[in-house]
């Protein structure tokens, strides 16, 4: 349930507003980390999805978008 919810949130703001995370280039979420994740939910999930992407393993969640 919990990956299914990742791969579906989509990123709501600045430069790659409405992209789904999962889509996101990792550099950006470097960009993050180096500068400190969002509160709350959204920085859990971008931090999430770092640590996915950094491992090779978001193949594993495109599969699970549901395309709207």
């Amino acid at each position: 349930h919990d990956l299914v919810a990742l791969a579906n949130t989509r990123m709501p703001f600045g430069k790659y507003a409405g992209r789904y995370l999962v889509r996101l280039p990792e550099e950006y979420l470097l960009w993050f980390e180096q500068r400190g994740f969002p509160e709350g939910e959204l920085g859990r999930k971008l931090a999430a999805m770092l640590e996915i992407k950094v491992n090779g393993l978001e193949g594993l969640l495109v599969p699970l978008i549901v395309e709207q």
